[in-house]
């Protein structure tokens, strides 16, 4: 019997499981904010690794909030689903209208979470990038963009739960795939948590100071859940 997560915490130390054998590595964690903070807290605490967000947004069809056209990332990433662009005949001054709208919430962001703090060197690091789930992979695929830029020594992408026809496709674009559940049909990424708020800039802020203030020491590893 598949069972639903308590909250992200919760998530994030069951996904911490799975990558305990990362331990000790030069592993950095990165975070997408806001949802995959929380859940990248916790496996950053059980890895002993440091804690990073990386900020992306999704770029949906106007007419259409629930159907995601593409996804942006900092340093002028863009990554474009064209087949939903001509199936949904969204024009180009459309599209860069999107682009543009997106553009300011991800600089706001930026400056939100980074503030004094330095993008974070990823070069020949194992950078573990965590969400607290994956419906259509638009913003993961930017992200993936964007660390790959940077020349990690090994990309792992980690997340409690992800569509089972997405997770076979992203497998292709990073090194390793680690996951609790992976359904044939997802439904909403809400409806595998029991407790599902909104997280607020403040939540992130506070989630990234702690990360860099609180003495090592890694979460509990006690329940073990295979990779579905």
């Amino acid at each position: 019997m598949i069972t639903r997560f308590k909250d992200r915490s919760d998530a994030g130390r069951q996904l911490a499981v799975l990558l305990r054998s990362l331990r000790g590595e030069n592993v950095i964690v990165m975070a997408l904010p806001r949802g995959g903070v929380p859940v990248g807290y916790e496996v950053a605490r059980a890895l002993d690794a440091p804690l990073d967000v990386l900020n992306v947004r999704k770029l949906c069809v106007p007419w259409r909030n629930d159907v995601v056209m593409g996804a942006i990332a900092a340093n002028g990433v863009r990554v474009l689903n064209n087949e939903i662009i001509m199936a949904m005949d969204v024009s180009r001054a459309s599209l860069e209208e999107a682009t543009a709208l997106e553009r300011l919430e991800l600089d706001r962001r930026e400056l939100a979470y980074r503030t004094n703090r330095k993008p974070t060197v990823l070069r020949d690091r194992t950078v573990v990038l965590v969400d607290d789930g994956i419906a259509s992979g638009g913003s993961v695929r930017a992200a993936i963009a964007v660390i790959r830029a940077q020349h990690p020594a090994r990309l792992v992408l980690a997340v409690p739960v992800v569509q089972d026809s997405v997770s076979a496709e992203l497998r292709r674009d990073v090194d390793d795939l680690a996951c609790v559940h992976r359904p044939i049909d997802l439904l909403a990424i809400r409806s595998w948590y029991d407790h599902f708020p909104d997280v607020s800039d403040h939540e992130v802020r506070a989630m990234l100071f702690r990360a860099t203030t609180e003495p090592p020491g890694a979460s509990p590893l006690a329940v073990h859940r295979e990779v579905s």
